[in-house]
């Protein structure tokens, strides 16, 4: 078994440049700023952040990266506006990220997952300094057949909705150019990362539990919740992220064992259903916090009722963990949205948490109950 891993990654970003797609959205937000804090030069490339709040403008992400706005789509654009980024590690996260949108726009959702991602690969595999691409995808990629146990990275793929089949063929893809393009041993290599239900400050996606609590309550409006039983790995955002850094790394310093798919989900403890979830962000909230009303799913809309995933492997060979239960999780993302809502600097309070995460992961000792105060 591998050791843990360490907070700084073994300095291992230090110097390097990163290209993320996706960086002006939720997650590429996070880990584009956690790659600065490491040291590393980012470039991004992504549409222009979603109108309204945004990690990305709300923590002036784009002031201290070379940052792109490509529709990676259009294969010829990006080829032509990014021909000239060399970058050591790229991290691929650009991708249409809602279940109820791909049923409005199911060509446009595998348009951008699934020949997206073909035409980011044909960038990457252009790059002559390159050494490792991450594609990251989601839990939704397998085939559910609403199991209660987790699923494995050797699992088949699938998906009963446009986005879940968009995930699956993007896998199915990578795997092609793993086996096509990234094949020798002393040649890039390259990975898939498959996370939970990612939640965090930040986020402001469209029906999404979180964000759709978060405005219903700061609006002072109940909250309408749709399936309350569905089951859901749930975990903060820094925790995948984690996982995602830790395997650049050992792919960057060791390459090919490290290639292929790999599960990065919360322990058991946070894979519960949305109505215990939604309990969770009204303790955490406390005074003036959420008020809920339940529904009843859309039937013409098919979503999954259990969902889990296995990480045994990442534990195993990465060292990688979990870090934060689901009330620590919760009670880190009620923090940055009353910050922002104080009209705090939100790029120091969104480094600060990144700083307590890496505290955690090296075994400091730190306040798990808030960081409002820091």
């Amino acid at each position: 078994m591998s050791g843990a891993v360490p907070s700084d990654f073994g300095g291992t970003f230090h110097g390097r440049h990163v290209l993320v797609t996706g960086h002006t959205g939720f997650k590429g937000g996070w880990i584009s700023h956690w790659l600065m804090q490491l040291g590393a030069r980012v470039t991004g490339i992504a549409l222009a952040p979603d109108p309204g709040p945004n990690l990305c403008d709300v923590t002036g992400l784009t002031g201290n990266m070379d940052s792109r706005l490509i529709d990676i789509r259009d294969r010829e654009a990006l080829l032509m506006q990014a021909r000239d980024i060399d970058a050591d590690l790229m991290i691929h996260m650009a991708a249409q990220p809602f279940v109820r949108r791909s049923y409005a726009e199911p060509a446009a959702t595998f348009a951008t997952n699934v020949s997206g991602t073909a035409h980011v690969l044909d960038l990457a595999r252009a790059m002559p300094s390159l050494k490792a691409a991450i594609v990251v995808t989601s839990d939704k990629c397998y085939e559910n057949n609403e199991w209660s146990w987790g699923y494995r990275e050797n699992d088949p793929m699938g998906g009963s909705d446009p986005y879940s089949a968009s995930k699956g063929a993007t896998e199915l893809v990578a795997q092609a150019y793993q086996r096509s393009f990234f094949n020798t041993a002393d040649g890039p290599q390259l990975a898939t990362v498959r996370a939970g239900n990612v939640f965090g400050g930040g986020d402001w996606g469209e029906d999404r539990l979180i964000p759709d609590i978060v405005r219903a309550t700061v609006a002072g409006q109940p909250v309408q919740i749709r399936n309350p039983a569905s089951i859901r790995p749930w975990q903060h955002v820094l925790e995948p992220l984690s996982g995602y850094l830790a395997l650049a790394a050992r792919l960057l310093t060791d390459g090919a064992p490290f290639a292929g798919p790999w599960n990065f989900g919360p322990d058991i403890s946070g894979t519960v259903n949305v109505r215990e979830l939604a309990a969770q962000m009204q303790e955490s909230w406390g005074t003036n916090g959420p008020q809920f009303e339940f529904g009843q799913a859309d039937p013409k809309m098919h979503e999954a009722g259990v969902l889990r995933l296995d990480s045994t492997k990442a534990q195993t060979q990465l060292g990688w963990r979990p870090q934060l239960d689901l009330a620590h999780a919760v009670q880190m993302t009620v923090d940055w949205y009353r910050a922002h809502q104080a009209n705090e600097n939100m790029k120091e309070f969104t480094m600060s948490q990144i700083a307590h995460y890496g505290a955690l992961m090296s075994g400091a000792s730190q306040d798990t109950t808030s960081l409002a105060a820091q």
